[in-house]
């Protein structure tokens, strides 16, 4: 039987035996010139557990910077109904639209998001979605998201468009200037699908100011 003490066995007075400091392990890296190099060019653990924290360190910015408030691109589609001044005449108005943010544009106070939509327009005297008279138009825009208080699932905007108008219907197609100004609602039900609500005043030469009334389906990515 083997007379020697096992490592970890106590003395008599309860201390406890260690092993005696290897010498080719002393400064951390063996005294063998092969074996330095092996300990070098294989990096001990800490080093791999290190990477994963930064990896994750870095999807966990990522994906809080495709939050809410740094949405580039959206589509919407919105339908609504023309109250035509003087009166209250209603006419269909169907609106599909792009926009995209841009960050240089973040500090401007009129916007940072431009637009591009097509709009229709029932523009006949009597009907609600058509007649053969309609108003086609192709507006550029420029959007302004703002916070509303002790709330984040809605927020406001407003929306300034200026584009051409065509009249069909008539003998030959008539274009006129178009300019509108809005203010409204979006509700978000998470980071890539809400709805607007807006109201927004519109104006053409030769045709009384209207308003419009209306509510649109977004998508955001």
């Amino acid at each position: 039987m083997h007379s020697g003490r096992r490592f970890g066995a106590r003395y008599a007075d309860g201390r406890l035996s260690r092993p005696p400091r290897s010498r080719s392990l002393q400064n951390g890296l063996p005294r063998s010139p092969l074996l330095r190099i092996a300990a070098l060019l294989d990096p001990p653990f800490p080093h791999h557990r290190d990477s994963r924290s930064n990896h994750n360190h870095y999807t966990t910015s990522r994906a809080a910077a495709c939050g809410r408030g740094h949405i580039h691109r959206f589509l919407h589609h919105a339908r609504g109904s023309d109250f035509d001044r003087p009166g209250l005449v209603p006419r269909a108005n169907l609106n599909i639209g792009i926009g995209h943010t841009f960050k240089f544009l973040h500090k401007d106070p009129i916007g940072d998001e431009l637009t591009f939509t097509y709009t229709y327009e029932n523009a006949g005297s009597h009907g609600f979605f058509h007649t053969n008279f309609g108003s086609h138009t192709e507006a550029l825009g420029i959007m302004k998201n703002f916070n509303l208080p002790k709330t984040k699932v809605v927020t406001g905007y407003t929306w300034i468009q200026a584009g051409l108008t065509s009249f069909t219907g008539n003998a030959h197609v008539e274009n006129r200037f178009y300019d509108g100004e809005a203010l409204g609602l979006a509700i978000h039900f998470n980071d890539h699908n809400g709805i607007w609500i807006q109201e927004s005043y519109n104006k053409i030469p030769t045709v009384p100011w209207y308003t419009t009334t209306g509510i649109g389906y977004t998508w955001s990515w």
